[in-house]
Formats: structure tokens, sequence, C-alpha cells
């Protein structure tokens, strides 16, 4: 099969699937059908599926992954002054480490909303559909809710990691609490802990709680920072930590945290600072595409 026949057999895979759908068509142009796709994916409850369509799914996937591009964490330079951290600036879905942190929601099972930006849901989307099936078994034999600062491994499926670590950080709606900071940094030392047992060398975090849950930026990366120097220090545990950034704000504030000097405009680049490890495909990033979503996605949120 091609790409091309690949996306059409799993659309068409996942559309047999509810009878809600017979009436939706596959549009003609690809990215409108990587979107339908991405969408069924999103809103599909974790249940059986047939062995043929995740093999199809998985050689689709492994190809975008491939065509995205794939950084290795373990190359990465390290902050000015400590080997075992790492600044980058980019997708956390296309590094090559042994752990990366997933800012999950309560239930565990990923982001049901069609094409939203959130971690969550670009994590489980290019993971597959595999990601959702192995949660909602994990999530059954725990019987309830996860609670927040707490922290679950799994396999990473199709993504370049070996492993994914699941976190439910706080929400934020009003001033940030003390019990707010004590369990943002309680999912750093959870995430911290898990990949030691599970023997992980590296491990990457996202800014844990400051997209959909609203802890605000410069705290927030605060806590990361002196929650893992501190777990370092005191385990003296030989892991790589990747601090992964996305947006340029963030980027600036580990830098000012970790220790990055000012530099001459000449030396620098755009945030003032020394050049850091940026993906090259920086510029392209998800959306959340809701807004300008055709028809038949929109269905797809009923």
């Amino acid at each position: 099969m091609t790409h091309r026949e690949q996306r059409i057999y799993l659309i068409q895979a996942l559309l047999a699937e509810d009878p809600r759908y017979a009436d939706i068509t596959i549009p003609a142009d690809e990215q409108a059908q990587s979107d339908l796709l991405r969408s069924l994916m999103n809103v599909r409850l974790p249940k059986p599926i047939s062995p043929d369509v995740l093999k199809i799914q998985d050689a689709y996937l492994q190809e975008e992954r491939d065509r995205r591009g794939i950084t290795d964490g373990m190359t990465l330079p390290s902050i000015p002054n400590d080997q075992r951290l790492v600044l980058w600036q980019g997708d956390i879905t296309t590094l090559k480490a042994d752990a990366i942190v997933n800012a999950a929601n309560h239930a565990m099972l990923g982001c049901f909303h069609p094409l939203h930006s959130c971690i969550d849901n670009i994590i489980h989307s290019r993971s597959g559909i595999q990601l959702r099936l192995f949660c909602g078994d994990m999530m059954r034999r725990q019987g309830h809710e996860e609670p927040i600062g707490q922290a679950k491994i799994t396999p990473a499926f199709n993504l370049p990691c070996k492993h994914i670590l699941h976190t439910v950080g706080p929400m934020i709606s009003g001033a940030v609490r003390k019990q707010d900071r004590e369990d943002l940094a309680s999912c750093y030392r959870s995430c911290l802990q898990l990949a030691v047992e599970n023997n992980c060398q590296s491990i990457a975090f996202c800014c844990i709680s400051t997209g959909e849950f609203h802890f605000p930026h410069e705290p927030a990366a605060e806590i990361a920072v002196q929650t893992v120097t501190s777990f370092l220090h005191a385990q003296q545990a030989d892991i790589r930590v990747i601090f992964n950034v996305f947006k340029d704000a963030d980027l600036r504030i580990y830098q000012q945290l970790l220790g990055y000097p000012h530099v001459d405009a000449h030396k620098a680049d755009r945030t003032g600072y020394p050049s850091v490890s940026r993906s090259p495909k920086q510029g392209r990033r998800c959306v959340d595409r809701r807004r300008s979503r055709p028809f038949h996605i929109r269905r797809l949120c009923l």
C-alpha cells in the first residue's frame, strides 16, 4: 500500500465501526484526510480493533514519524552548569529518549476532542490506537481516576521514545495555592522516580499544567527546575533530564533559571541568550482547528 492508500484504508475501517458515520464521505484533499483520520482516532473509545487495522496503522504512523524527523536526546548539548540537564525547544513527539512525559487528565485515556492542540491529544494521535487501549486496561485494573501528582508508565508504541510517563498536574482556576505548588512538584518527582525504577537513562519533561490547566509559566518552570535538580542531587541518579519547551516565552524563562548568561546581541539568538537546541521543524506546530473544521469533523464531536 502507498501512504495514501494506508490513510484511506484506516479512515474506512474507523468509519465502518459506527453506523452514525455512514454518510460521512472521505475528502479528496490530503490534509483533510489526515485531519479526518486523526479525529476518528481522537474520539474512538478504548475497544477492541482488528490486528490487521493496527498493522496498517503502525506502518502509516511510523512513516509519518520518519517524515517529521527524529531528534536523539542523548546527542543534545547539556546546559552550561550541569551535564545531566538539557534545554530543548521542539516537538516532544519527535524526540528519541527512554521516556517522555505526557500531561494527562484524570481519566488517563487521552484527549477526546478532535484535533485539539493539547499535548495529550498529540501524543495519543501519534502513538496510535494501542495507547488508549493500554491506558484503558490499566485504568480498569486501577478502578478509579488517576490522582494528581502521581505517574503511570506505558509503552510509546509508534513514537521514537521507549516509554511515556503520564501524570496529572494541578488545574488552576484562580490564585496558585501552596497545595498546587506541592502537587506540581509531586508530578516531577513521581515521573523521575518511575523513570529510575524502569532503568531510563533519559527523560524529557513537557511544561506540565501550563497549557489547558493554566498553571502560570514562571512559577511552573521554577518548580520544575528546583524539583528536578533536588531529586538528582538527593538520589545521585545517573539520568539525563531534558526540559522540553515549545513556546519562545517558556524558552526564555528556562534559560534564565538554568543559568544561560547574557551575551552580546550579535552572538545571541533572537531570545537574547546563547543558542539552545531547537527542532529544525519548530515552526511546524500543531494547531487546534476546531473553529475551521469541515462539517464531517464537527459531527464527530457530537
